[in-house]
């Protein structure tokens, strides 16, 4: 993503989702023109609510959902803008079914104004699934697990490493381009011993996110807390390797 943007959490944690409106409708006039690709628009929107929600207990994220369908989707609509719409997108693509609902049915009357959807807004939140594969140090303590997915020709991977010493929780998560990293990662494997290394179904794979969801994140890494798990896109240039199961995952 070409724009510079600044810490979505410094931006957003400090406001009650009630009353934080106005300062994400101005972000999203910053960001999302520069937006290219769906997967972009979903991180933002991610690490938007997520920043919301920072201070939120884990029942209570919902209730901030909730919020945001009768505040920020009017207040988007209200808008009528093209980056005010692609926010609605956004948000029809990855918040709660509440939300969802909200949001799809505010853009459509934002588009019958004659507002123009992003060149993504017909791929977001529909991504076709690829190959996954997981790894694992010998001991079973610490599992990396990869998800590609792709809409049309860009492929991305999805990676969350996982600590089974603590429960099964999600230590950290990250994105990256998903060409040559199954194959980076099989190589590594192939020449450490400590290493346990298996492609899996997408099926398997969605169960182990599943758990690791359910496990919420590790409590070296709750949430509001500066390591936090926040899933970002790894720089597009001089992207660190992917983390050997133990090590610290790749940050952005």
């Amino acid at each position: 993503m070409a724009h510079t943007e600044p810490d979505i959490a410094e931006l957003f944690a400090p406001l009650p989702p009630a009353k934080a409106s106005r300062v994400v409708l101005s972000e999203a006039r910053q960001v999302l023109a520069h937006i290219r690709q769906p997967v972009d628009a979903e991180l933002w929107g991610s690490d938007m609510i997520g920043a919301l929600s920072r201070h939120a207990a884990v029942g209570d994220r919902d209730a901030v959902m909730a919020e945001l369908a009768v505040s920020l989707v009017p207040a988007a609509e209200r808008d009528a803008t093209p980056e005010a719409l692609a926010l609605l997108r956004i948000l029809a693509a990855i918040g709660s079914p509440e939300l969802q609902a909200a949001a799809a049915k505010a853009a459509e009357r934002v588009t019958r104004q004659g507002v123009a959807d992003q060149d993504w807004a017909a791929l977001i939140g529909s991504p076709v699934v690829g190959r996954c594969w997981h790894y694992s140090d010998v001991g079973g303590r610490q599992e990396s697990l990869t998800v590609s997915f792709g809409y049309g020709p860009a492929e991305h991977a999805l990676s969350v490493l996982i600590d089974h010493g603590r429960g099964g929780k999600i230590r950290d998560a990250w994105v990256d381009d998903a060409e040559g990293l199954l194959d980076k990662t099989w190589l590594t494997a192939e020449t450490d011993p400590l290493i346990v290394f298996e492609e899996i179904q997408p099926a398997d794979a969605r169960a182990r996110l599943a758990r690791a969801v359910a496990a919420r994140t590790a409590p070296c890494c709750t949430p509001g807390s500066a390591t936090s798990p926040r899933t970002r896109r790894a720089p597009r240039a001089n992207r660190p390797p992917t983390p050997r199961p133990g090590s610290s995952a790749p940050r952005v």
